[in-house]
Parts: structure tokens; sequence; C-alpha cells
């Protein structure tokens, strides 16, 4: 292995240099809890709420509505359990998506199993969620509407002021579980009509352990974590101050850089999207071609099974994924490429490469001509690719 060509960022991201200068002195020199009274406490309770209000000011949002949490998982469980404990006197009805990351789909399912009712709605081929239908879920019961901003596995993105002008229309609570869009698309909260989204530090270079919860001012919400009175007392817990200041400076650093570096991540996504497409027989693009995040490219090769292709370009210093990593235990296909349509065996051949401002072209093209060897050495060995050549022929 010459060189490590990196592109499994949905899964995780280097943390950038300068957030982890910025992070040293709360761990070495300043350690102090932020919510003692002494003046040593008190300089790290001012970095953590510099952190907060340039985390508000990056989505137009105000520094009191901005919750620190430990990741984007806690950030959903809390938004779907708590709005549904707040609210479960107006009804026990939510609305969301097939295509949903597991943190929102499992406390659904949680959730139905406590007697609440959960919609969860189709997509097109593309992954996007259906307008008209979601006008037609809404019932007098319903209290949540939950839809990712751009799906982590295939990368599309959703109508998201739509969808927050019809639950404003119906006065219901809209959530976005934002961890892959934040940093990566401009996000305005009042433009876009969200009531709460959802972030993860370490998918836009921060570190690993801190997310935030964004809740609009007005919205009734219980605690999801009970103890002290942090995060004026709607979460407990010691504050994670290096997390914070972390997560300040690398949400600082995204919005700022965001149109030069993902103007970057399109034009090298394209490259690899329109080589795959021209020179790979049998092959698929998932997702939406323009409506997709910036650095995600993903498809399926018919005849082949998606884990070989991994475990061949690993020997070639290459790092990707066949969906979520946090499924990638799971011998099922993925939940996201069987709602757009996908049959098993096909989805079964899916690969994500998701890149950074770091990948260049000719990190793309070394993927691509090793793909072109990887694919055409597995058909090789396919007896239904053989078949399916015979039947050609004939």
């Amino acid at each position: 292995m010459s060189k490590l060509i990196y592109l499994d960022n949905a899964a995780t991201t280097s943390v950038r240099p300068e957030v982890f200068e910025a992070m040293k002195p709360y761990y070495l020199e300043n350690y102090s809890n932020p919510s003692s009274v002494y003046s040593f406490a008190g300089e790290a309770k001012k970095a953590m709420e510099d952190a907060r209000k340039v985390i508000a000011d990056s989505l137009g949002a105000a520094a009191t509505e901005i919750y620190f949490t430990g990741g984007g998982s806690e950030s959903d469980n809390w938004v779907l359990k708590g709005v549904a404990e707040a609210y479960q006197s107006k009804g026990k009805h939510i609305i969301t998506s097939r295509i949903e990351h597991h943190a929102v789909l499992h406390t659904c399912e949680y959730l139905e199993k406590h007697g609440y009712e959960i919609t969860y709605l189709d997509v097109d081929e593309n992954g996007i969620v259906k307008l008209d239908e979601l006008e037609k879920a809404i019932t007098p019961e319903t209290i949540l509407i939950s839809v990712m901003f751009a799906n982590n596995e295939i990368g599309s993105i959703q109508p998201i002021k739509e969808i927050g002008a019809i639950a404003k229309e119906h006065g219901i609570l809209f959530h976005t579980d934002a961890v892959q869009a934040f940093g990566q698309v401009p996000i305005n909260v009042d433009e876009l009509g969200i009531d709460m989204l959802s972030s993860s530090g370490h998918k836009l270079n921060g570190p690993k352990g801190i997310g935030f919860l964004y809740i609009r001012k007005g919205v009734k919400i219980r605690s999801f974590v009970h103890g002290g009175a942090q995060e004026r007392k709607r979460r407990a817990g010691t504050e994670n101050v290096p997390g914070i200041v972390g997560y300040g400076v690398a949400a600082e650093r995204a919005v700022r850089t965001m149109k030069e570096r993902t103007d970057k991540e399109i034009q090298v996504r394209d490259h690899f999207i329109d080589r795959i497409l021209k020179e790979i027989p049998y092959v698929k693009l998932n997702g939406d071609r323009t409506k997709r995040l910036p650095n995600n490219v993903n498809v399926s090769f018919q005849f082949i099974e998606g884990e070989s292709m991994l475990l061949m370009l690993d020997n070639y210093g290459v790092c990707a994924s066949s969906g979520s990593a946090c499924t990638s235990g799971s011998l099922d296909p993925s939940h996201v490429l069987l709602a757009i349509g996908l049959p098993h065996e096909i989805a079964h051949g899916s690969l994500r490469m998701t890149l950074s401002e770091e990948t260049t072209m000719e990190d793309a093209d070394f993927v691509v001509d090793k793909l072109k060897e990887i694919v055409a050495y597995l058909r090789s060995m396919s007896p239904f690719y053989e078949d399916f050549i015979k039947k050609q022929k004939n």
C-alpha cells in the first residue's frame, strides 16, 4: 500500500489540526468544570458559550436555542422521545421516511411499542420524499414530522423548505436530521421552517462524542438526560468543554470555507460518477444526480458483492463503504437502497464513496482504474454474469 485514499467521510472525518489545537488547552490547562463558580471555571464557560454562538450564527438561530449533546444519535432520540412525551395530549402520530438513519427508525420502533403511530413515507427512485404523500399522511393526531436533510448513504437532499412550509401550515413540529448536511450545504432554520435540527461534530472535521440539537424557542420538549441543571436544565451532565470548543472551530471553518470546498468536491464527485457510468457496464447511480451532497458517490454494480469490492479496494489503500458504517456488520441489504426500489441482488453490489476537500482528481482516476479491474475480475467468477452474457449473445 503506497498511499491511503480515504473515501468514507460520511462515516467520520479527520480532526483538523486547528480544531485539535483549540481543544488541547481544555484538556491540559483549563480543565475546569464550567458549572463551577470560580474564575478558573469562568474561562471554560466563556469558551463553551462562544462556540455555542458560532454554531447558532451558522444556522441563523439564537445561542439559547443550541443544546450540546453526545452526538447525532442522542439528538435524534431526544427529539422523538421528548416531543412524543410533551405533546401526547395533542396526539400520538409521527411522520418520518423509510430512508432515515437508524437513530430515527429504531427510536420510532421503540415509540410504536409504547402506543404511538408512525407513518413511514415512501420515497421516489432518487430517494426523495413525495410531498403529496406527506400531505395525505397528516392527521389531527400528528405532532411531529421528522425527515432527514440529506441521506447518509445515497446523498439525496430532501425538499426541506417545502416540508417546513407544510408542517407550519398544519401546526406540526418539523425536525430534520442534518448530520450529513450541516457544513456541506447552507442551512438557515428560519428560511427553511425547521423547528429542531440534529448534528454531529465528527462529520465535519470536529471531534467524536459531541453533537448539538437546535430547538426553536417555544417548542415544548421533555429532558432526555436527567441529573444536573446543565444546558438550561434540559440536558444534564458535565459539559464536554474540549469537544464543544472543537466543534465551534470546526463549524466556523466549515461555513467559512463551504463554497470553495464544496465546489471542488462537486467537480471530483462528478468526475467519479461520469467515469464510472461511462467506463463500467451494468452499473447504476443511486440517489439524485444533482440534488445530492457535494461529496457523495453511491453506485451499484450488477453481478457482484459490495463486500468483495471493499476488501479488494482496501488492498490498494482505498477506504470506502457499502452503506452506513452503523450497519456494516449486517448481512441484509441497505434499507435505503431497497426503499428506492433496488432488488436485493443489485443492492448487495453497492459502493459508497464520500469525498473530502483533500480528494484529488488523481485519486479519483486511480480508484476508478482499480474499480474497473476489480469489477471485471469479480464478474469473471460470477455464474450469474456468465449466464447474463450468454443470453445477451443469443
